[in-house]
């Protein structure tokens, strides 16, 4: 390697060094914040003076807290949702990438056309049929929006048109139904893109504000980013539990993504490649 490269080489290291210290610094001034208390949150300094884990007890094990019931909301919610999305949206992007039948590109067009449309501009039908089906304050209220997604429609579909017709034609030879081929050969081949689609689904239900606000009513029903919203009131904010609560929402993503982590890099590396 030549002088020149090296000193290009270590500048590109020195930037996206600085650059990483400027994405982390947010994340570890929030949990350093978990460890102070009212007093302390507003003093200047990165290290709490007085390191404190009454905030967490406060959270998790006081009798009148609802965040134990937000976390689980929120698990329950993007849980389904993954898995729903995992599978309907997997589905669809076999039958328009291995099917042939009328009016199949225009089908796939129209789910494509769906990402231009804001979501803000969804809530209102969204907000009327959930009234008309008595849906508020409800599970499935919450659901039903993200049970399926163009978007992994299209990233399942692109995956999908590599896998070899052949192979799934002598699988049809050898007498194997089109729900078991799905099943036992598709999926398996595209674990990369259905990992990368699960954590994206996941943390977009898990972090998910505008419309369980307005289809949960009820505290009961509240998600985490709601009940963390609900820390802020006319006689102030409590930032030290709001700081706890978003210290301990971040602990399900960053463990999904650590287990996950080869099959995502691995997912978005592909995706590109995929015609």
């Amino acid at each position: 390697m030549t002088v020149d490269k090296r000193i290009g080489l270590g500048i590109a290291y020195a930037i996206l060094s600085l650059l990483s210290v400027v994405m982390i610094f947010p994340f570890l001034w929030m949990l350093l914040s978990s460890f102070k208390d009212a007093t302390q949150i507003f003093q200047p300094g990165l290290f709490p003076s007085d390191p404190t884990f009454e905030n967490y007890i406060a959270i998790l094990f006081s009798g009148n807290s609802r965040f134990p019931r937000w976390f689980l909301n929120s698990a329950i919610v993007a849980t389904c949702t993954t898995a729903s999305v995992l599978f309907f949206d997997s589905l669809l992007g076999y039958t328009l990438a291995k099917f042939e039948f009328p009016g199949k590109k225009i089908i796939f067009l129209l789910v494509i056309s769906t990402l231009m449309i804001p979501t803000e501009m969804l809530v209102i039908p969204w907000y009327a049929m959930s009234r008309a089906m008595k849906w508020g304050n409800t599970y499935w209220g919450i659901m039903f929006p993200g049970m399926i997604s163009a978007f992994g429609v299209f990233l399942m579909r692109q995956f999908m048109t590599s896998i070899p017709n052949d192979l799934i034609d002598a699988a049809r030879i050898d007498g194997m139904g089109e729900l078991r081929i799905f099943m036992k050969i598709v999926l398996p081949l595209v674990s990369p893109a259905l990992a990368t689609l699960a954590i994206f689904n996941f943390i977009g239900n898990w972090n998910a504000f505008l419309w369980p606000l307005i289809i949960a009513s009820k505290p009961r029903m509240f998600t985490l980013p709601v009940g963390l919203a609900n820390f802020s009131g006319e006689a102030g904010s409590d930032w030290h539990l709001i700081m706890t609560g978003a210290t301990v929402a971040m602990v399900p993503l960053i463990i999904l993504f650590l287990i996950f982590q080869k099959q995502i890099v691995r997912g978005i590396a592909m995706t590109g490649l995929k015609g």
